[in-house]
């Protein structure tokens, strides 16, 4: 299994919210938000400062995927 975080990527589209800002605004370190655009594994704590940022569950920012659906 993988982490996908293409809901986190929709969910700032949708708020016309650059990456980069979000980062800024949870100061959220720049190996951190890597792993998160690469699908990598990032700490619970960071997810959750993200869901109370938007509000959210984390079942709304992520997934948790087979590889093979990844492609």
């Amino acid at each position: 299994m993988k982490i996908s975080y293409k809901k986190l990527w929709i969910m700032l589209a949708e708020k016309e919210m650059s990456k980069q800002s979000l980062r800024e605004k949870l100061e959220i370190s720049a190996g951190t938000m890597t792993k998160l655009n690469k699908g990598e594994e990032v700490s619970l704590a960071t997810l959750l400062r993200i869901c109370e940022f938007f509000d959210c569950n984390i079942g709304d920012i992520c997934d948790a995927v087979k590889k093979d659906e990844l492609k």
